[in-house]
């Protein structure tokens, strides 16, 4: 692992393998409520708080924060005015998001290497600011999850029995939203927007394979990202590839092996 002694390598791992833990963690709530898709309209929103932050001058993760945030309280709204059809917010704000961002792309007249590293990605691109903000960020994240874990659990299988029990339902999935959308506007540096909600889905998908517990299914996502992190940070320096597609690719190849494994064990047993 010599080329992590590499100061900006160094910084691509740190920032990738908190990402790693705060996708894992929050995509076991996102796929068991059958939430896949929020991580895709949460990054398409924040593309256009990042396309906003470049075209006034800012820095541009706060623009993708503020846009998914946004997205967020959206998405909330919309799910609440369609009980039965959660998907159109999704639909809506991703569509929305992403016709925000090529407006604003083209306002600026210039698709830089800087806007091209938050669509897919970037080893060079993490700077010891962005590592600074996103150990904060996921600090907040994590103490945030442990607190409301029970209301987060009753909530995820059974939100009409979490009302009855008094918890607050509206309020906790705004908030996991919320938590959901600085994930996303966090993870954009190393994996990119357009990759971002593989990186939520994919490993909880890995673990919910394997896991015989509620507690294993998120060691072993978080295991599963890790690696996925880890090894398509390692690749892409060596091949010289595009870090968040090698990273999900990595993911993908996981789960495929994981499914295949399962099924062999399955067929001779």
């Amino acid at each position: 692992m010599w080329i992590f002694s590499f100061d900006f390598m160094q910084r691509a791992l740190i920032a990738g393998m908190i990402t790693a833990v705060l996708a894992a963690t929050l995509g076991v709530f996102i796929v068991l409520r059958r939430l896949s898709l929020v991580g895709d309209s949460l990054a398409h929103a924040s593309l256009a708080g990042v396309a906003g932050g470049m075209l006034l001058g800012f820095y541009p993760f706060y623009g993708a924060l503020l846009a998914a945030a946004g997205a967020a309280l959206i998405i909330e709204f919309i799910r609440r005015a369609f009980p039965r059809y959660a998907e159109v917010a999704l639909a809506v704000v991703m569509s929305g998001g992403m016709a925000l961002a090529v407006i604003m792309i083209s306002l600026k007249k210039v698709f830089n290497a800087d806007l091209f590293s938050y669509l897919f990605g970037s080893l060079v691109a993490v700077s010891p600011r962005d590592v600074a903000v996103i150990a904060g960020a996921g600090i907040f994240i994590l103490i945030s999850i442990t607190l409301l874990h029970r209301e987060l659990f009753a909530i995820t299988f059974d939100e009409e029995a979490a009302r009855l029990a008094g918890i607050p339902v509206t309020a906790v999935s705004i908030y996991f939203t919320l938590l959901t959308a600085l994930t996303v506007a966090l993870a954009v540096r190393v994996v990119g927007t357009l990759l971002v909600s593989a990186l939520m889905v994919i490993p909880p998908a890995v673990s919910l394979q394997v896991a015989r517990s509620f507690k294993e299914t998120f060691v072993i996502s978080i295991l599963a990202a890790l690696i996925s992190v880890t090894c398509g940070l390692y690749a892409s320096f060596i091949f010289d590839l595009a870090p968040g597609g090698t990273i999900v690719l990595i993911a993908a190849g996981l789960l495929v092996a994981v499914m295949v494994g399962k099924g062999v064990i399955k067929k001779w047993m």
